[in-house]
């Protein structure tokens, strides 16, 4: 059963006031780092796995509130010995992440892991934002440094620059030595060839870094050390937090929303292939794009369509919705860039939901032109998605901005979300495009029936790490599995002796 009130109890606490309880509520997961004790987030029973059966019906009022969470509650702190860093270092290793902001959090955490597994300090990690959102305002611009670096001192070390070499009494820098690495490389890749390069240049650049390790790595320590980083370390800026708290207040201030990442613009559209919708005018500008930016390769709209690789139209969205049953009452949040083709595809959508909004519409103010430029508009985004009551992407690959928030949400307490079966779909699109609508609501709610709502789960390929970190990064508190069972929740004070300990063996031998 679900835990039916959450979110009017959510909402009662959303509009406290005070700059220091508004960074409380939008970063639960960071604030408590480590400590397993999230009540928010579980149940008094609990069971050894999820869920396997598919729901009979879907209850509109139950999607309103979080999914059940089986008895489990998210955990990422270490279960088994997990020694500090090191004082001495293999060397320093630089990465730059390329992409939008959920490739850049996913090569974040992939670059902490990496350094851990190299015994490396890592230098603040790069953003290569200036070629993708034409910003370069880097690291420190969206993250709180200070806390990111505080976070994870118990697993890597991190400094912000490579710092100067003192040689014969003459400052040098350490160049660092370039390598791009092989695409989802293993453990091994990082110990041998990463390593030895490392060692005889004292530093190495990995470029690009996005999807650079691995995923699915056999060694549960270094997978919750993934979403203490994405979870906990990795906290916007106080005024992005902030500004999202403000519009968050001001959706809730009228009831429970719902938010939607509609990825109908022109990257994703192009990548696809899906142009025979459009005007002559409109497939040469998607045409001209994808051989700019993407590698030849024979697409057949038809084809795609068929097999769901086309991003779901605003109309197909709106009537997925309908069928599920809610109503033009329903308040949703839009994330989403420029829409290709414009309003000819957004007024279908929005005769069946008129109260849309984004952040512009939500919030005007001098502080939200100013904050919400490149990826720090994003960010805005992601933290007001984060928060809705119901998440609903419409287009959720591997290097997706839904990819992450879908795996933030299920960590943060198996908030609802909507994951339409694009394959499923087609056909049923494609019946009511040629004039057979007959029973098209109940085939659409059948297909539905059969996908998650945001509660536990088992990973299954092509699901992203990133997207579901279940079980690694959960725990029961009677478990009867004892892989499974939470850590003691004064771990965080074991950690700190722990690494005071060796800190104090270093400076006595130091002596």
């Amino acid at each position: 059963m679900r835990r039916a009130g959450f979110h009017r109890q959510h909402g009662r606490h959303s509009g406290g006031s005070g700059f220091k309880g508004m960074i409380v509520k939008l970063s639960v997961a960071a604030v408590v780092l480590l400590i397993c004790t999230l009540s928010l987030f579980y149940s008094s029973t609990g069971t050894s796995s999820p869920q396997s059966n598919y729901r009979s019906e879907i209850h509109l009022e139950e999607l309103w509130s979080n999914a059940d969470s089986g008895g489990w509650r998210p955990s990422s702190a270490p279960r088994t010995n997990w020694p500090p860093p090191p004082n001495e270092s293999n060397g320093y290793l630089r990465v730059r992440c390329n992409g939008g902001l959920n490739q850049q959090r996913s090569a974040i955490s992939n670059a902490v892991l990496a350094a851990r597994i190299m015994n490396a300090t890592l230098v603040l990690p790069e953003l290569d934002a200036n070629s993708f959102w034409h910003d370069d305002s880097g690291f420190h611009g969206i993250y709180d440094v200070e806390h990111f670096i505080k976070t994870l001192r118990y697993d890597v070390k991190i400094v912000e620059s490579i710092p100067e070499n003192q040689k014969n009494g003459k400052k040098k820098k350490i160049k660092a030595f370039q390598l791009r690495p092989p695409r989802d490389a293993p453990i091994s890749w990082y110990t041998t060839d990463a390593l030895k390069k490392m060692k005889d240049h004292g530093a190495i650049y990995l470029t690009p870094f996005s999807h650079r390790l691995a995923e699915e790595i056999d060694n549960p320590e270094y997978q919750r050390l993934r979403c203490r980083v994405n979870y906990h370390a990795l906290r916007f800026k106080p005024h992005i937090m902030k500004l999202s708290q403000s519009i968050v207040d001001k959706l809730r201030a009228q009831g429970p929303f719902m938010s939607i990442h509609l990825r109908f613009e022109m990257d994703m559209l192009a990548f696809a292939g899906c142009f025979d919708i459009f005007t002559p005018a409109e497939q040469k500008i998607l045409k001209k794009y994808r051989e700019e930016n993407f590698a030849p390769k024979r697409l057949v709209y038809s084809e795609r369509r068929a097999i769901g690789k086309c991003p779901l139209t605003p109309e197909e969205v709106g009537l997925i919705l309908r069928a599920l049953g809610f109503d033009n009452s329903t308040r949703i949040y839009l994330a989403a860039g420029e829409l290709f083709g414009g309003e000819r595809f957004m007024n279908p959508f929005r005769s069946l939901f008129p109260q849309l909004e984004n952040h512009s519409s939500v919030e005007h103010s001098e502080e939200l032109a100013e904050n919400t430029r490149g990826l720090a508009g994003s960010a805005v985004d992601y933290m007001v998605c984060l928060l809705s009551d119901i998440f609903m992407p419409t287009y959720d690959g591997p290097s997706n901005f839904a990819n992450n928030l879908l795996g933030h949400r299920l960590y943060y307490g198996f908030r609802t979300t909507i994951r339409p079966d694009r394959k499923a779909l087609a056909p049923i699109f494609i019946d009511r495009e040629n004039g057979r609508t007959a029973d098209f609501e109940e085939a659409i709610r059948k297909v539905m029936l059969k996908t998650n709502f945001g509660e536990p789960h088992k990973r299954v390929s092509p699901e992203s790490f990133y997207t579901n970190s279940w079980p690694e990064c959960f725990c029961q508190t009677s478990a009867e599995n004892p892989a499974d069972k939470c850590p003691p929740n004064d771990i965080l004070n074991i950690m700190n002796n722990e690494l005071q300990k060796a800190e104090t063996e270093t400076n006595s031998t130091i002596s």
